[in-house]
């Protein structure tokens, strides 16, 4: 009971009922009173006892005593390994065409290979390929592959890349049968040097039919020459090509004349 909890509490501290009368701040017969259960102190008087013996309102009023604090639970470390597996995104259209995604992009690091219609990746193989390497009707990559390939290295009908190799190729070194580049073989060759088994265009050219500023072959013409002119370098043209492809006779013509600074009159 409170009575008895306040006198043990007093007892325990080893004072009077006056000094604790004084602590709180009431009359000795108001102790007096508490202790005997004649009446009971207020709000205000109760947490002033219970700061002074060092309790709780629980204890002093109910005899509860205040629940131990739990301990906190043990702390660990949460340690998160975060492995690099780079950037990836693949997506995956759900419309097919002939059996293959319309589309199919397949990005990231590694081998990421994209199949389909219009084809996106690391290794891209479609009628549209774009990747590293691409393979296709039309293809653009380092390395393509297609009726239309454009790329570092490239190999088709149409090829335009440093390395292009194709029936129309087209770059810094290009084999073909109409081949344009820095260096440049083929049938027809237009190039800083230039290798035509039949037609050679170039600064230097070598072929049977010559036309550059250093030449060697059958007929040789020096863009140098002040007498040389477009009707002549046509005129040679339309011989070396007799009964071959005739659509070949004004763009190569255009090219000869412009090899040189200065065009040909």
């Amino acid at each position: 009971m409170f009575q008895e909890r306040l006198y043990q509490l007093r007892k325990s501290k080893g004072i009077s009922q006056e000094e604790l009368a004084n602590v709180v701040g009431v009359s000795r017969q108001a102790v007096q009173k508490w202790e005997s259960g004649a009446s009971r102190p207020d709000m205000d008087n109760l947490t002033a006892i219970a700061e002074f013996f060092q309790v709780s309102l629980d204890y002093l009023i109910r005899g509860v005593e205040p629940a131990a604090p739990q301990a906190a639970p043990e702390s660990h470390t949460t340690i998160i390994n975060h492995y690099y597996q780079g950037w990836s995104y693949e997506y995956t259209s759900r419309r097919t065409l002939w059996g293959l995604p319309l589309v199919h992009v397949n990005l990231g690091r590694g081998f990421r290979r994209a199949k389909g219609i219009i084809a996106v990746g690391n290794l891209a193989t479609g009628v549209l390929a774009v990747g590293a390497v691409a393979l296709g009707p039309f293809a653009v990559g380092c390395v393509s592959v297609g009726l239309l390939a454009l790329g570092a290295a490239c190999l088709g009908l149409v090829a335009a890349g440093a390395v292009a190799v194709g029936v129309l190729a087209l770059g810094a070194l290009s084999l073909g049968v109409l081949a344009l580049g820095a260096v440049a073989k083929g049938v027809y060759a237009v190039g800083t040097v230039a290798l035509g088994s039949q037609v050679a265009i170039g600064t230097v050219a070598s072929g049977p039919l010559a036309i550059g500023d250093e030449v060697e072959g059958a007929v040789e013409l020096l863009l140098s020459d002040p007498y040389l002119t477009r009707a002549g370098v046509r005129a040679a043209l339309e011989h070396a090509l007799a009964g071959g492809p005739e659509f070949l006779i004004e763009p190569l013509t255009f090219l000869a004349a412009h090899v040189h600074p200065v065009p040909l009159p």
